[in-house]
């Protein structure tokens, strides 16, 4: 009777086979950026800590059984970036849960195609992006602006499906600079200079929403994407244990060391919570846009 009753398990199983969620996670981190041709340091962009950041995190996300990509420092180049985005976009299935994560400088970039009502794009700064344009030397090639980010997110989100869930978290900053106070270096990421070929300043939008809604769809899962600080503020790393992390990258890691990941969004309020109590923290507020 038993050996007849595990013959039926077997056979309703190869009729309806069952598919446990697949765990995908991109960690992007740089810390060291190239300092060639600049003219002065202005023209550079200063070395932060984005790579703990990636460490911190591929530990506790092993932990939740994801399957890891990281790219880091001089393998985090635009053209590495886009060939791994596009990779791992491919490698995306129906329902599966997807984590994305950058930290790295961010910078404002003069919007060419009048989508942007301010005039700036938001961009993602790889290892190799210049800070300053120049005319038939560096023109922009290697910033990924929002324009672009999106459009991988929307084959993935295309990929995962209405059972899937993505998220993404930018622990950059599109406005800042550095500076001391409190008795130690604050260090920052992003920079309040903007991209441009035309010499227009950079003004920040005034943007106080903590919380901003993104398209939903019935052929795409759900997001939600955190990012360090609104636009016009500045994002602090700070330091724990005398190790420097980005604060938005160090308090997600805090939270899902007891939370497992799942389509769930509630613990990313407890990350608002942790930043918001932080003094050192004081003039930041974390920005989520989701789709729920």
């Amino acid at each position: 009777m038993k050996g007849i009753f595990i013959i039926i398990i077997l056979m309703l199983s190869s009729v309806w086979p069952i598919h446990g969620q697949t765990k995908l996670a991109l960690l992007i981190g740089v810390s060291e950026y190239t300092k060639d041709n600049a003219k002065t340091n202005d023209d550079t962009w200063s070395n932060i800590h984005g790579v703990n950041d990636v460490k911190l995190l591929n530990a506790t996300l092993k932990e939740q059984d994801f399957n890891i990509t990281t790219l880091c420092n001089k393998e985090a180049t635009a053209i590495k970036i886009r060939k791994t985005l596009n990779k791992f976009a491919s490698s995306c299935k129906e329902g599966d849960l997807v984590y994305i994560h950058f930290s790295c400088h961010g910078q404002p970039v003069e919007d060419l195609n009048g989508d942007e009502p301010e005039g700036w794009d938001e961009a993602l700064v790889p290892i190799d992006a210049k800070k300053v344009y120049q005319k038939g030397v560096y023109e922009g090639k290697n910033h990924i602006i929002d324009d672009e980010l999106n459009e991988y997110l929307r084959e993935i989100r295309t990929k995962v499906g209405k059972n899937g869930f993505v998220y993404v978290v930018v622990d950059a900053c599109h406005a800042g600079s550095s500076y001391r106070g409190d008795e130690e270096e604050r260090i920052t990421r992003g920079t309040n200079r903007g991209f441009t070929a035309s010499d227009k300043p950079f003004v920040p939008k005034i943007d106080k929403r903590g919380k901003i809604e993104i398209e939903k769809s019935n052929v795409m899962s759900d997001i939600c994407i955190l990012e360090a600080c609104r636009s016009y503020q500045v994002n602090s790393e700070i330091q724990e244990n005398g190790i420097y992390y980005g604060s938005l990258s160090y308090y997600v890691n805090q939270v899902l060391q007891n939370i497992q990941l799942d389509n769930n969004i509630i613990w990313t309020n407890k990350v608002s919570r942790l930043m918001n109590e932080d003094i050192r923290l004081v003039r930041q507020n974390i920005v989520i846009e989701t789709s729920l």
